[in-house]
């Protein structure tokens, strides 16, 4: 059997629908892997399919007739999750009344999964790392070391090398998961394969209510296609089924499908990485974090300024043309579209005096004004979006929920604990 043969039949076991490159590169490389013991990081975006691969590698090793578990790593509460995964002795802890097992003793012999491997504690890192150098662990509560010979898979959607720089994953451990690393690419990348799954979608739908499966004209074909799709397969499947039963025609035009796309919103330029790469899954506190960041850089570089003037003694009008865009961007303001800070002059040299030095009291100021913009509270930070997100959408909650990326029960939460008027 040739490799394209065997991708093909890989498919159709699985229900894996397209013939994106990307795609058939990805089981490829797990087709490869899979009868080796090597451990396997799948990454990839929420919704892409990941866990599929998981059971493509374990279904054609060597240790497919052994136990298969997918755990979730963030699922599990972090007080817990070191019992869940290697056990613990009666009495450990408050609750445990009766000794357990853990997944890492219960799968011997087999392969564990463990999807959104970033969410693990660092504490929980450090035992994971033992059983992957050694093939042991040690029970909560115990000081027997136990032997185990488990295969472990791991995905994640989040970007781990980022995570190992902000001290939140071990560096050692992500080097000992990524041996082989599998990308399993976006929906939006996958090309034609949008349509394909989608009629495959109403296809099962139609079969299941007994109805005759909807259409979509050639226009709403390449409309489709066009759409990015950030919830990726589970959105595209609610797409189907909700244009299937709300659809009384069976020919599905163009408008029609728009009337079910949710209009795309444009990320805000601060959540932008340094290559101009969205980044989709900030929370608001790392938006928060983002601001505090950028105004504390620019603070920074203002007290350099005022030092170097003060030391200097005479000030120099060259050195301040050099730093004129510095003291000219001390001031914020919020766009419309997006919480992205923009310059405004609060200083300019007027046309006569250029050559003159600037009066150090008007920097000292613009100093004390950065210097009072550090020191606002997160909450402060938090809340004063609230209030702006809301005055731009005329205190209607649904679209200020929208503009800041939180749900509209968040935002009610919000606006109680802030104690927030609306107008």
């Amino acid at each position: 059997m040739t490799i394209q043969e065997e991708i093909q039949s890989i498919k159709q076991r699985y229900g894996i629908i397209g013939n994106s490159p990307l795609l058939n590169h990805s089981i490829q490389v797990a087709i490869q892997v899979a009868p080796t013991d090597m451990t396997v990081m799948i990454t990839g975006e929420s919704g892409s399919g990941k866990e599929s691969f998981s059971k493509i590698i374990h279904s054609l090793s060597t240790r497919k007739h052994g136990p298969f578990i997918a755990i979730n790593c963030g699922a599990i509460p972090e007080g817990t999750i070191d019992s869940e995964l290697f056990g613990h002795e009666k009495g450990s802890f408050t609750g445990a009344h009766d000794a357990r097992k853990g997944y890492f003793e219960v799968t011997d012999k087999g392969t564990i999964f463990l999807d959104e491997i970033g969410e693990l504690p660092l504490g929980t890192q450090a035992r994971l790392l033992r059983v992957l150098e050694n093939k042991e662990f040690i029970r909560v509560g115990s000081s027997k070391i136990q032997k185990t010979d488990v295969r472990v898979i791991t995905a994640t959607h989040q970007n781990l090398l980022q995570l190992v720089e902000k001290g939140r994953f071990r560096e050692d451990l992500y080097y000992r998961l990524n041996t082989v690393p599998i990308f399993v690419p976006p929906l939006r990348d996958r090309g034609e394969d949008i349509e394909l799954i989608f009629r495959k979608f109403s296809l099962d739908f139609a079969d299941k209510y007994k109805t005759s499966p909807i259409k979509l004209s050639e226009e709403a074909k390449a409309e489709l296609i066009k759409f990015r799709f950030p919830g990726n397969i589970r959105q595209l499947k609610n797409l189907a089924d909700q244009i299937s039963v709300l659809e009384t025609t069976r020919e599905i035009s163009k408008d029609t499908l728009l009337k079910y796309l949710p209009t795309e919103r444009t990320l805000p330029a601060l959540l932008r990485d340094s290559k101009g790469n969205n980044q989709e899954d900030f929370s608001e506190r790392d938006i928060l974090y983002k601001i505090l960041f950028d105004m504390k850089k620019d603070v920074s570089d203002l007290k350099k300024l005022v030092n170097t003037l003060m030391q200097e003694g005479n000030y120099n009008p060259q050195l301040m043309k050099q730093h004129e865009q510095t003291l000219n961007d001390h001031e914020y303001e919020t766009s419309n579209e997006t919480e992205q800070a923009i310059a405004s002059p609060a200083y300019m040299l007027p046309e006569n005096k250029k050559s003159q030095p600037i009066n150090i009291d008007t920097i000292q100021d613009i100093a004390h004004e950065e210097d009072y913009k550090e020191s606002l509270s997160l909450n402060e930070i938090e809340k004063e979006m609230i209030v702006k997100a809301l005055k731009r959408n005329k205190n209607k909650r649904k679209y200020a929920a929208k503009d800041l990326g939180i749900s509209e029960r968040t935002l009610y939460r919000k606006i109680k604990q802030y104690e927030i008027e609306e107008d």
